[in-house]
C-alpha cells in the first residue's frame, strides 16, 4: 500500500476552554449564573463587582491608560510582559453560536455547573429550613397531650406514616406487628385508638386513611353544625362516588332532594379540604428573576436587560497595578488571573448581547400578544428566530431555556413564545397558544349546567376559521388541566 500526503482545507470550530465557558454561560439560568459568578469572584482576585457604571468605566479606562503607557524594552522578557495587557487574543465577538454536536463532542467537563440538553427542564428544589413540617406540627401537639409512653411510641409510628397531603398511608396491622416483636405487646384496637386521637389534631381531617374518612372527620368537627349537615354526612358516607362522577340525576333520586337543596349540600362538602396536610406544609414557591424587561414607552416597545439579574463586573485596579514591571511568580499568577478575568467579562458580555438580540426578535414577532393577549399569539418556532438573528437553532434553544421576560402581561419563559401552528380556512396560520386561549375562554364562559363538549368546541373554533379535530381539542384541554364536560357540569343553586 503506497503512502502519500494530502492537504485539505476546511473550517472547524475549535472548542477552546474559553469558548466552552462562553457557551456554558449562555445556557445558565439567572440563579446558576449568580452561582458561577460568585465562584469566579472567590477564586479570581482580579475580578470584583462594580456598584456604579461610571466607576467601572473610569477604572477600566485607567487600566487601559496604564497599559498604553507601558513601553517594551526590546528584550524577550519585556515582550512577554506585554502579552497580558494585549487584547489581541480576545476576539471582539465570541463565536458562541454552535450546534449541539459541536459543544458536546469536544467539550471537557468542568467543575462548574454544566447544564446539558438532558436536564434543561430540571426543577431546582428550594427548601426553607425555617418552615415547620407537618410531622413537626403533629409531634408538637402530641407532646402537649397526655399520652402514655406506649401510646406516644405508637403515635410516632403513625405520624411517620402520614404523607404530605395529611393521609395515613401505613397499616394498623403492621404497626401492631412491629410492637409485638419487641418487649411491649399492643393490640390493633389500641393502635386504632391512638389513630383516632391523632385525627382530632389540627388541621382538621388529618391522619385519615382515605378521602371519605378525611371529609367525614371535617364534617364532624364543624361547630356549630351548619344547615344541611346531616345530608352532607349521608352524601360523604354513601354517595361520594356519584359526586365524583358528577352523576347529579342519581344523587337527586337517592337523596330525595330538590336541585337547589342538593346544590347547597354539595357546596358544603366541596368547601372541605381534601388535602389538609397542605395547610401546614404548603408547596414551596419558586421565585424567578426576569432576565429581560419589556416596556411600552411612547408607543414603542423597549427591550432591555434586567440590571438586577446580572451583576456588573470589572477589573480590580489595585491588583492590576501590581502587574506593572513585575517578574516574579506572583506576577505570573496575576497575569493568568487577568487573562481569565477578561475572558469571563467578555463571555458575560457576549451572553448579554445574544440574549438581548434573541429577546428583541421575539418581541418584534409577538407584538400582538403584548398588545392583545394570548389570543393574538403568532406561531413561532426556533428556526424562525435562528434565521432572523443568523444563529443556529441549538443556540436559540440554549438562550431561551430558563430565561424569563417581564412584560406588562406578566413574567414568561422565553420558550413560552414558541408554538406550532394550525392552518386556518382563509389560508393563514393560528398558533397553538392562541387555540388554547380560545378553548380556555370558551370553557370559562360556558353554561355550567350544559358544559361544552370537545366536539362542540371544535365546531365553534371552525366557525372562527380554525380547523382542528376533536382529539386535538381534547389534547389541548387536558394539557391545561381542564376536566371533560361531564366533570365540569354543575348544579345551579
Amino acid at each position: 500500500m503506497k503512502q502519500s500526503l494530502q492537504l485539505k482545507l476546511g473550517h472547524h470550530l475549535a472548542m477552546t476552554p474559553q469558548l466552552q465557558q462562553a457557551i456554558r454561560l449562555l445556557q445558565l439560568s439567572t440563579l446558576e449564573l449568580h452561582t458561577e459568578i460568585q465562584q469566579i469572584l472567590d477564586s479570581n482576585p482580579l475580578l470584583e463587582v462594580s456598584d456604579d457604571d461610571q466607576e467601572s468605566s473610569a477604572g477600566n479606562a485607567e487600566l487601559k491608560t496604564e497599559e498604553r503607557n507601558e513601553k517594551p524594552t526590546g528584550n524577550d522578557d519585556s515582550a512577554s510582559d506585554q502579552d497580558w495587557a494585549s487584547n489581541s487574543d480576545i476576539p471582539d465577538d465570541l463565536p458562541v453560536d454552535s450546534a449541539w454536536e459541536d459543544v458536546y463532542e469536544s467539550a471537557v467537563p468542568s467543575s462548574g455547573a454544566v447544564i446539558g440538553a438532558d436536564n434543561d427542564n430540571r426543577e431546582i428544589d428550594y427548601q426553607d429550613s425555617g418552615v415547620e413540617t407537618l410531622q413537626e406540627h403533629l409531634i408538637w401537639q402530641m407532646r402537649l397531650s397526655h399520652f402514655s409512653e406506649t401510646d406516644e411510641a405508637i403515635a410516632m409510628a403513625i405520624i411517620d406514616s402520614i404523607n404530605e397531603d395529611g393521609y395515613f398511608k401505613g397499616s394498623l396491622e403492621d404497626i401492631t406487628a412491629n410492637f409485638s416483636d419487641g418487649n411491649v405487646q399492643v393490640e390493633t384496637d389500641e393502635v386504632q385508638a391512638v389513630l383516632h386521637r391523632l385525627q382530632q389534631f389540627d388541621p382538621s381531617g388529618i391522619a385519615a386513611r382515605d378521602l371519605q374518612e378525611c371529609l367525614f372527620i371535617q364534617l364532624k368537627q364543624l361547630d356549630p353544625q351548619p344547615q344541611w349537615f346531616e345530608q352532607a354526612k349521608v352524601l360523604v358516607s354513601q354517595h361520594l362516588n356519584l359526586l365524583a362522577s358528577h352523576d347529579y340525576n342519581q344523587l337527586l333520586r337517592r337523596m330525595r332532594l330538590s336541585q337547589a337543596e342538593l346544590a347547597q349540600v354539595i357546596a358544603l362538602v366541596t368547601g372541605l379540604n381534601p388535602r389538609p396536610g397542605g395547610q401546614i406544609s404548603p408547596p414551596v414557591k419558586e421565585y424567578v428573576i426576569p432576565d429581560v424587561v419589556v416596556r411600552k414607552i411612547k408607543g414603542t416597545w423597549r427591550i432591555e436587560l434586567n440590571p438586577e439579574a446580572i451583576p456588573k463586573l470589572r477589573i480590580n485596579n489595585h491588583y492590576a497595578s501590581l502587574l506593572n514591571g513585575g517578574k516574579n511568580s506572583d506576577t505570573n499568577y496575576l497575569k493568568n488571573q487577568m487573562q481569565e478575568a477578561r475572558w469571563f467579562i467578555k463571555s458575560l458580555q457576549s451572553r448579554n448581547e445574544t440574549l438581548l438580540k434573541v429577546a428583541s426578535c421575539i418581541v418584534e414577532h409577538q407584538r400582538g400578544f403584548l398588545e392583545h393577549g394570548e389570543e393574538a399569539m403568532k406561531a413561532l418556532v426556533l428556526h424562525d428566530v435562528a434565521e432572523a438573528v443568523g444563529m443556529h437553532e441549538s443556540t436559540i434553544s440554549r438562550v431561551t431555556t430558563r430565561k424569563y421576560m417581564h412584560t406588562p402581561r406578566g413574567i414568561f419563559e422565553l420558550k413560552y413564545f414558541f408554538s406550532s401552528h394550525v392552518n386556518t380556512s382563509t389560508g393563514g396560520e393560528c398558533s397553538a397558544t392562541a387555540i388554547r386561549a380560545f378553548i380556555k375562554k370558551m370553557v370559562a364562559e360556558e353554561d355550567p349546567t350544559k358544559p361544552l363538549s370537545d366536539n362542540k368546541i371544535a365546531t365553534l373554533l371552525s366557525q372562527r376559521g380554525i380547523e382542528v379535530a376533536r382529539r386535538t381539542v381534547a389534547k389541548y384541554r387536558e394539557g391545561m388541566a381542564i376536566p371533560p364536560s361531564n366533570e365540569r357540569k354543575r348544579l345551579v343553586k
